[in-house]
């Protein structure tokens, strides 16, 4: 596993997995009668790199479910992916910010499973942000030439390892609530969750607050499958209460590792993560934390603890 190749799928999602695969990876196991089962689907990138036989994956930004699905049905491929983004970033280069809050626009206006790709790789930190009208309203990154030939490469051959992986096995993609996936899942099933990380900034699709924990932990301790969950554990600030509160009850993985927040070095914060599950685990690795994760949003953490009333 020490030189395993992690493939990152194509979208930019705060929060990505990547640096915790290694030690997920060890702690489960996948046979091949078991569905994989993903409420949060967000990248997808522990699914991808799992690469399950059966999985279901499932997310409420339709956004993201549409261009997966597009991939399956091959309604979108590779192929088309590369002819749209050098077509698009050819014009991105001569007219700047005004094309990409064109792309916005119509995006908002006709859901073009493309244009979504475009914006999410031009846009301000790859961030994915929607309105309470539910449109995407993340700034211009103001870099008119994003879309080199080297960029649209990497970006076209991750769209294209998805591709291969959805061709190959059997995977559903739902725009759907956790409860309703949950429920879908059998005694011989794994289900992995990655939600909002509650007590955190949280600003992708939906908000999470005390109560989805609650319907989470409800779920989750209602099924009869195994189960894996992604929280925060702790930082240099405090500690996440509702570990206690919740998952008392669950076996508990833990990893260091460091984040930026923003471009400078001050903001530099270790981060411990947590892997909650509801079966013993004995052979779990736990993988060197070295570098450091870019964050892919601006976030003062003391602010934010200040503004809310922690102390």
């Amino acid at each position: 596993m020490k030189n395993e190749k992690i493939f990152v799928p194509p979208f930019k999602i705060q929060g990505i997995k990547t640096k915790l695969l290694p030690l997920i990876k060890s702690a489960i196991t996948i046979e091949n009668d078991m569905t994989w089962i993903e409420p949060f689907m967000g990248s997808a990138v522990v699914g991808l790199n799992i690469a399950a036989q059966k999985a279901v994956f499932a997310d409420l930004n339709p956004h993201i479910i549409n261009f997966y699905n597009s991939l399956k049905l091959r309604k979108i491929t590779a192929k088309m992916v590369r002819e749209f983004l050098q077509d698009e970033g050819a014009i991105l280069a001569e007219k700047g910010e005004e094309h990409y809050y064109h792309i916005r626009t119509r995006f908002n206006t006709n859901h073009n499973p493309l244009d979504f790709l475009f914006l999410n790789r031009s846009c301000f930190n790859g961030m994915i942000r929607f309105n309470k009208t539910n449109n995407f309203n993340v700034p211009y990154c103001h870099k008119s030439q994003r879309f080199s030939k080297a960029y649209i490469t990497k970006i076209v051959n991750q769209v294209a390892h998805f591709e291969q992986k959805i061709l190959q096995n059997d995977w559903q993609f739902l725009c759907q609530s956790f409860e309703k996936t949950i429920a879908m899942a059998s005694e011989n099933d794994f289900i992995y969750c990655d939600p909002p990380y509650i007590g955190r900034h949280v600003d992708y699709f939906d908000s999470w607050d005390e109560q989805q924990e609650q319907k989470l932990k409800n779920s989750l301790f209602g099924t009869t499958a195994k189960f894996m969950l992604s929280t925060w554990d702790k930082n240099k600030y405090r500690s996440n209460p509702y570990i206690k509160l919740f998952w008392n009850d669950c076996s508990k993985i833990n990893h260091e590792h460091f984040y930026f927040v923003g471009a400078q070095e001050k903001n530099r914060n270790s981060m411990t993560e947590a892997l909650l599950t509801n079966y013993t685990v004995s052979n779990a690795k736990i993988p060197k934390s070295s570098n450091y994760e870019q964050i892919n949003f601006e976030f003062d953490e003391l602010k934010y603890l200040v503004d809310n009333g922690f102390k």
